[in-house]
C-alpha cells in the first residue's frame, strides 16, 4: 500500500455521523463527527485504510472530523526519514537522556491511571476530559488489540509519562501523551519528547511516519506540531508537504 495517496478499503464498511455537539477545540463552532460502524472490528487492515485518508482511533473507535463549511481540522504526519530535530528538540533529547522507555500492552494499569488523573485535573480541568474516571481513561486509552501499545517513560522507578501508540504498517500513530504536571519538570517539555522518542522508534521499525493526528490553525495547544519539519499534511485526496499557513 501507497503511504503518499489514500487507499479505498478493500471491501464496503458502514459509517455514522454524530449529530452536531460543541467542537473541543474552537470556541462558540459545532462539530460532526464520521465514525465507523463501532459493530465493526478496527482490525489492523481496516485501520491501516483508514488512517490514509484522515482517521483516528479513539478506544474502539475510528473516527475523522466532518464538520459542515469547516475544515479547521488538518491531519499531519512526520516523515520519519527526512526529520530532523531542529536546536531546541536536541537539547530536549540530551536533558532528558536521564530517562528510560518501556513498551507495554494497552491494558489498565493502576499506576498510569493515577497519573493520567492528575495530569487532567491539572492541565485539563477547563476540557471535555474533565472530570477524570476509570471509566473514561479505559473507553479512551485501553484496547485489547496488538497494535495498540503504552510508552512509559521513568526516571529511575519515577513514572514520569506515558505515551498511547498504534503501530501501523506505514508508521506509528501518536494517539495522545500525558505525563507528571510537576512544574518542576515543565523544562523537559515531555510532550514534545514523547513524540520525538516515537520518531527514533519509528525510523528503527523501518516505519517512514509518524502520525500526529490533527493540527488546527487557531489553536494554540497544536502549535507544537509545526515544531516538528518537514510535516507532511492531507489534502482530502494526497498527502503533501508542509501544511499551508
Amino acid at each position: 500500500m501507497s503511504s503518499s495517496a489514500p487507499q479505498q478499503p478493500a471491501r464496503d464498511l458502514r459509517f455514522f455521523l454524530t449529530v452536531p455537539h460543541a467542537c473541543s477545540y474552537l470556541p462558540e463552532r459545532e462539530a460532526t463527527t464520521l465514525f465507523l460502524d463501532p459493530q465493526e472490528s478496527p482490525g489492523q487492515n481496516v485501520y491501516d485504510a483508514l488512517a490514509l485518508l484522515g482517521f483516528r482511533r479513539s478506544g474502539r473507535h475510528l473516527y475523522r472530523p466532518h464538520c459542515e463549511g469547516c475544515s479547521a481540522c488538518i491531519s499531519v504526519r512526520i516523515p520519519v526519514e527526512d526529520f530532523s530535530p531542529n536546536r531546541t528538540q536536541r537539547k530536549l533529547l540530551r536533558r532528558n537522556d536521564d530517562l528510560t522507555m518501556h513498551e507495554r500492552p494497552a491494558f489498565f494499569d493502576a499506576e498510569h491511571y493515577e497519573l493520567y488523573a492528575r495530569y487532567i485535573r491539572t492541565r485539563h480541568a477547563d476540557g471535555d476530559m474533565y472530570p477524570p474516571s476509570h471509566e473514561q481513561y479505559r473507553t479512551f486509552l485501553t484496547l485489547d488489540h496488538p497494535y495498540a501499545r503504552l510508552l512509559e517513560f521513568r526516571r529511575n522507578e519515577r513514572l514520569l509519562a506515558v505515551a498511547a501508540i498504534d503501530h501501523l504498517s506505514h508508521g506509528l500513530s501518536a494517539i495522545y501523551t500525558f505525563f507528571d504536571p510537576d512544574p518542576e519538570l515543565e523544562r523537559r517539555s515531555l510532550g514534545v519528547y514523547a513524540v520525538l522518542r516515537q520518531v527514533e522508534m519509528a525510523r528503527e521499525l523501518g516505519l517512514p511516519h509518524v502520525y500526529l493526528g490533527y493540527w488546527i490553525r487557531e489553536s494554540r495547544k497544536m502549535n507544537y506540531k509545526r515544531t516538528f519539519q518537514p510535516l507532511e499534511y492531507l489534502d482530502g485526496r494526497h498527502w503533501r508537504r508542509a501544511i499551508p499557513l
